[in-house]
């Protein structure tokens, strides 16, 4: 079970509100996607939910973002992003080896067994849609994947450490057409394990990959339903201008 609640979220750039009382329900196993024009608080939305933005010195939100009803403003950080691992929009693997990449993560939580490194590396790799690939230069310079191989290794990496909630900041923004749907078949595939926010500006990405949207303007959440519904009897008519393209 690995449910996101959440509540009242209010977010600043020092006197700059950018999320005003966002309430999400995001579900198990699913995959939420979160869209809406540059600027409307969509990155700075997903980065609440591990608390990436606490490394930025103006930054405060008030409200409450529960992970299976855990406030995670009283988490360890650290557990947290152990928990909930995040993809950025440029792939930005260590200057290491392909092996190196992906048991970092583990070898931080502690784990100093070469065999129990050995299977997580691999079944990471497997899972990321990566290994046959790779499988015969795991001692190569991660540096000299391919942009779209590199993205998939920074998916591995983030699944070593065995999270339950994978956060993607538009994965695929920098990713030639083929990459990028070898990226969207692994969302599609990962979501019977894990739960997946992505924010994506291709809403047909979305309606592609998701199952529910919601969708950001302006810092408000106007609108959140099953991806279906979202995009073919959008409520308001903001959504519906926004996805038939008249702003954004």
């Amino acid at each position: 079970m690995t449910s996101i609640k959440i509540k009242n979220l209010n977010a600043y750039y020092g006197e700059k509100q950018v999320l005003k009382e966002i309430n999400l329900d995001i579900g198990e196993k699913r995959v939420t996607a979160i869209i809406g024009p540059s600027g409307c608080g969509k990155s700075t939305l997903l980065r609440c939910i591990n608390r990436m933005n606490d490394f930025i010195d103006i930054f405060r939100a008030e409200g409450e973002i529960d992970i299976d009803d855990k406030d995670i403003m009283q988490m360890d950080p650290v557990l947290l992003r152990k928990q909930v691992g995040m993809v950025f929009q440029k792939p930005n693997p260590f200057p290491k080896t392909i092996f190196e990449n992906v048991a970092w993560g583990p070898k931080i939580h502690g784990t100093k067994d070469k065999s129990t490194l050995n299977k997580i590396v691999n079944n990471s790799l497997k899972q990321a849609a990566l290994w046959d690939e790779v499988k015969g230069r795991l001692k190569d310079n991660a540096l000299g994947l391919s942009g779209g191989q590199q993205q998939r290794l920074c998916i591995a990496r983030a699944l070593a450490v065995s999270p339950e909630v994978i956060l993607l900041d538009e994965p695929c923004s920098a990713l030639d057409p083929v990459s990028t749907a070898k990226i969207e078949d692994l969302i599609v595939a990962l979501k019977k394990h894990y739960t997946i926010v992505i924010v994506t500006h291709n809403m047909q990405q979305a309606a592609r990959v998701s199952d529910n949207t919601a969708f950001l303007l302006n810092g408000d959440l106007i609108e959140y339903s099953d991806t279906d519904t979202l995009f073919e009897t959008p409520k308001d008519k903001r959504t519906e201008d926004y996805i038939t393209g008249r702003f954004g």
